[in-house]
């Protein structure tokens, strides 16, 4: 019994092409949105057989990393397949639903930042912050301002550390940009917007957790009330 191995398992030519396809992806060499070379330029590139792009291209759709439009290409449609379930689940979601676990990845997130940001981080968050007011104070469109206000937030959450409550919570920054990002706010609105990111940094800076939980709440609240003013209109 002690002679026994286990066989050797070698995964197939397209299995292989996967793997290759899912890391040009992951890696952002193919960015999400963007259209993937045509089928014939990935034979001439890889040196495989059409059958075996035409597999692995297929078992990609099938995962939810591409997306292949007919007449016009395969395009990338997630970076990871957690990206592209859970896309699929908040797409599926009410707004309200979609704002509230928000929330709370948010608000412990926002704390998470107090307590472990470098000052790194927090170069990058003022930063930010200054560009999603430039952005808003310019006129550009509303969905240029919530883009910009969505890579803020993605650098809070990224500043806790915690590498996997950042990717679910880009998704979930992608799906919120979709839903509040076509109309713009009130003038009030925005400028209780403002005030309220501007604090959120300065708690990060002084790390105070608690501030900056709260801070996190009350913005996404205010995001909430907009996104319900809206759907009454």
């Amino acid at each position: 019994m002690n002679d026994l191995r286990a066989p050797r398992r070698v995964a197939s030519l397209s299995a292989q092409l996967v793997d290759t396809l899912r890391e040009q992806i992951a890696s952002g060499v193919w960015p999400v949105g963007t259209r993937i070379p045509p089928e014939h330029d990935l034979v001439e590139q890889l040196g495989v057989g059409r059958t075996t792009v035409r597999e692995a291209l297929g078992a990609l759709v099938h995962l939810g990393l591409l997306e292949a439009r007919k007449g016009d290409g395969t395009y990338v449609r997630a970076s990871s397949e957690m990206h592209s379930v859970l896309m699929r689940r908040a797409g599926a979601s009410s707004s309200s639903d979609v704002l509230e676990l928000r929330t709370v990845l948010e608000e412990y997130a926002s704390g998470l930042a107090a307590s472990r940001r470098t000052e790194g981080d927090l170069s990058r968050l003022r930063r930010l912050l200054a560009e999603a007011e430039a952005i808003a104070d310019s006129g550009e469109t509303a969905a240029a301002a919530a883009e910009a206000d969505t890579r803020f937030h993605q650098a809070v959450v990224s500043a806790g550390g915690n590498a996997l409550l950042a990717e679910v919570y880009d998704v979930l920054g992608d799906a919120v940009t979709e839903q509040i990002g076509g109309t713009p706010w009130t003038d009030e609105t925005a400028a209780e917007h403002t005030v309220l990111h501007r604090r959120l940094v300065e708690a990060i800076a002084d790390r105070d957790e608690v501030g900056a939980r709260h801070c996190a709440t009350e913005i996404v609240k205010l995001t909430g009330l907009e996104g319900d003013r809206r759907g009454s209109r």
